[in-house]
Parts: C-alpha cells; sequence; structure tokens
C-alpha cells in the first residue's frame, strides 16, 4: 500500500538538494550581545531583540512577580476565563503609550493579521496589499476570500491607480482595504505611510499598518511609524505590532478606535479561540512599557549603532540595500553565496543567518543583519572585520 505521507521526505529531499533547507542553530542561554550558539560563543547579530529588553531586570523582575502572585498559567482563553487583571493593565497601558482610543492584545503578531484580516474584509470587499508584506499579512488575505490587488513596494502613485481601478469598476466593493507594513523586515525600508494615508482617504478605503518592526525603534520613545511621520491618528484605521521584537517579550497586538477594539474581539477566532498569555507574559509586556517612557537612551543607543555599522559596511564596498533603520541586509544575490557567507562568519565568531528563497526572490539572497541597543562599537568593529574577511574570501568585495 502506498504510504500517503511519503511527500514528506521527497520534498525535505528536494530542499537540500537545492540547498533551501533550514538548519535550526541552538541558542544555549540568553538573548544577549554575546551567547552561546551551538556550543560557541558567538556575537548575535540576527536577534530582534532590538533594546535587549529580554534580558533588562525591569522585566525579568516583573514576570517572576507576576508568577508569585497569580501562578504560571491562566487557565482558559481571554474570551471565557483567562482574562486577568494584568491582561486588562497592559491593554490600557499600550493604549495610552499608541496614543489609542483602545488597544487588544493577541498571543501572537501572526494571529492579529490571521485573525483580524478576514474580519474586516470578505466576499465582495477588495483588499490592496503591497507586494512586499509579510506572510502573516499574505495569510490574512488569503483567509478573507475577498478580492485582492497587489500595488508596486512603497510605490504610493500605484496604490492610486489601483484604487481609481477599483472605483470604476461596475459593482462597488463593499469595502477596501490597504494593508503595509511600517518597516519591512527584509530590507528595513520604511513605508511612506503619509502618501498611503491620503489615497486611501481620498478612496474611502480602510488603512491598517503591521508595525512590528517600527515599535520601539521608530517615533518617540520608540511609538512606532505614526509617531514617526507626526500623522493624525485617524488616518490609521488599524494599528497592529508585536511584544516579540523591541518589546522583548512574545505576543501580538491591536491598536486603534474603541469600535475596532471590540470588534476585535468578539469577531477573531485566533483571539477567541486560543490560550491567554501566562500572566508573567503582560507582567514583562507593562514593564517594557515602563522602559521605553523612562528610559529613552536605549532608543538612542540603536540608532547610534545602526549608524556606525552602515558607514564602516558602506565603506568596505558591501551593498546594504534600501535599510532606512536597524535592520541592514547585506545583499549578496545566490542563495548557495548567502550560506557560504553565514557559514564563514560563524567561523569567526559572528552569528548572522541567510535569508534566502522562498523567503525573499531567488536573486535576492541576503545575510539580515539586526543592530542591537547593547552592542559597543567593539562588539561592531568585531563583526565589521569579520564581514570584511569573509566577503574578501568569497570575492565580494
Amino acid at each position: 500500500m502506498r504510504d500517503p505521507t511519503s511527500f514528506l521526505r521527497q520534498e525535505y529531499e528536494e530542499l537540500v538538494k537545492d540547498d533551501l533547507d533550514w538548519k535550526l542553530r541552538e541558542l544555549q542561554g540568553p538573548s544577549t550581545p554575546w551567547c552561546v550558539v551551538d556550543g560557541r560563543k558567538v556575537l548575535m547579530l540576527c536577534s530582534n531583540n532590538y533594546l535587549s529588553l529580554s534580558n533588562h531586570p525591569k522585566l525579568k523582575n516583573a514576570a517572576i512577580e507576576a508568577i508569585r502572585t497569580h501562578g504560571a498559567g491562566s487557565g482558559s482563553v481571554r474570551s471565557i476565563a483567562g482574562t486577568m487583571d494584568v491582561h486588562l493593565e497592559l491593554e490600557r497601558r499600550l493604549a495610552k503609550f499608541k496614543d489609542a482610543e483602545a488597544s487588544l492584545v493577541y498571543q501572537t503578531g501572526f494571529a492579529v493579521n490571521s485573525g483580524l484580516i478576514p474580519q474586516l474584509v470578505g466576499k465582495g470587499d477588495l483588499v490592496i496589499s503591497d507586494e512586499l508584506n509579510h506572510g502573516s499579512i499574505i495569510d490574512g488575505v488569503r483567509l478573507s476570500r475577498a478580492e485582492r490587488a497587489v500595488y508596486k513596494h512603497g510605490d504610493a502613485a500605484d496604490l492610486r491607480t489601483k484604487l481609481e481601478e477599483a472605483e470604476g469598476r461596475p459593482e462597488a466593493y463593499r469595502r477596501i482595504l490597504v494593508i503595509t507594513d511600517g518597516v519591512f523586515s527584509m530590507d528595513g525600508d520604511i513605508a511612506p505611510l503619509p502618501d498611503i494615508a491620503r489615497a486611501a482617504k481620498e478612496h474611502g478605503a480602510m488603512l491598517y499598518v503591521d508595525d512590528a518592526h517600527g515599535e520601539g525603534v521608530l517615533g518617540e520613545g520608540g511609538r512606532g511609524i505614526v509617531s514617526h511621520f507626526k500623522m493624525p491618528r485617524d488616518l490609521v484605521h488599524v494599528e497592529m505590532g508585536t511584544f516579540s521584537k523591541a518589546f522583548g517579550v512574545v505576543g501580538g497586538h491591536v491598536s486603534g478606535s474603541r469600535d475596532l477594539i471590540n470588534f476585535a474581539f468578539n469577531k477573531s477566532r485566533t483571539w477567541l479561540l486560543s490560550g491567554s498569555h501566562p500572566p508573567s507574559i503582560p507582567a514583562s509586556c507593562i514593564a517594557a512599557i515602563d522602559v521605553l517612557e523612562t528610559e529613552p537612551e536605549h532608543v538612542r543607543k540603536l540608532w547610534g549603532n545602526t549608524v556606525h555599522f552602515k558607514k564602516a559596511m558602506s565603506s568596505l564596498g558591501f551593498d546594504l540595500g534600501r535599510s532606512e533603520t536597524p535592520i541592514i541586509p547585506v545583499m549578496v544575490g545566490e542563495s548557495s553565496v548567502a550560506k557560504r557567507l553565514s557559514d564563514g562568519l560563524m567561523r569567526e565568531g559572528v552569528f548572522a543567518l541567510p535569508i534566502i528563497y522562498p523567503m525573499v526572490a531567488k536573486d535576492k539572497a541576503r545575510i539580515r543583519t539586526i543592530m542591537n541597543a547593547a552592542l559597543e562599537q567593539a562588539d561592531l568593529d568585531f563583526a565589521i572585520d569579520a564581514f570584511e574577511k569573509v566577503g574578501k574570501e568569497l570575492k565580494m568585495i
């Protein structure tokens, strides 16, 4: 009898043959600038832990205290018996931090996009999405059953064209939703959000921004892309984010009007049907907001490190793509070369992983480096020297 699971090994072996498989490395201890990976002490250059808050004493102490007072788990989903006072306090604090009427915390950022987008739009509606939006947005749009249009990356003029085409069709769409990342995670560039917002408003479309990589990085005190551009809050109807990057913990969230939040927690199945965070998680997230509000030096240090690294790498002749943020891709081209560069860096004591197809186009492989506020200049110079050595070996520079 034929094995119905034989395709699993076959498809994996194809990935291995094409050098497109992921080989997981083991982090043995905390995510710190110098950490132990696969038994070796290396410099971490690929973590999303921008501000190094995952190891901040205030966050760790908050987690320990919440376990002591509230237990290890919540015991239920949020919609039944899993909403604790600490969850609600986090949402109040987050809304104030984001200058929004209300906020709602989901289990992950992916759960926000895959759970909320299909409720905002459906059959008879249109989603217009940036061509380089994150996979979680793409999955959320697919689940919605709405019609889809894609505009050229960061191109507000092309978005306007798509909106005009939508208005010109014989049968009007019930709703139109425009979606963009705030900071694009593979290239580190920033969406032209004011231009996108103007286009959406002129055509009566909702605007949804995924600011997962903007929070803690952009705007006043790390408040994100809406703050960065000093935009009126009512121009962005849905502002999504995550606690798993600059906040140093885990979880997704959405901020906006009270109507949006009431709608979201009554309609999103990812929120309604998933177990709620253990109390240590929202307690740590509240502490992260405290740190952002009272210790601005972390964001300043992050940007100082970004400027130093970019200047040195550019002077060596590396192509850093279109980065505008602490996400700094070192463009390579071929996936196999990116893997060799990553392996060479690891040999030199620098942990920086390759980003290859299908996460990026086949000829757009890169090493994606991400700056961290806890890195010192000596650490950055160590990494720059390693890139120079291995880059010359591979005849990249």
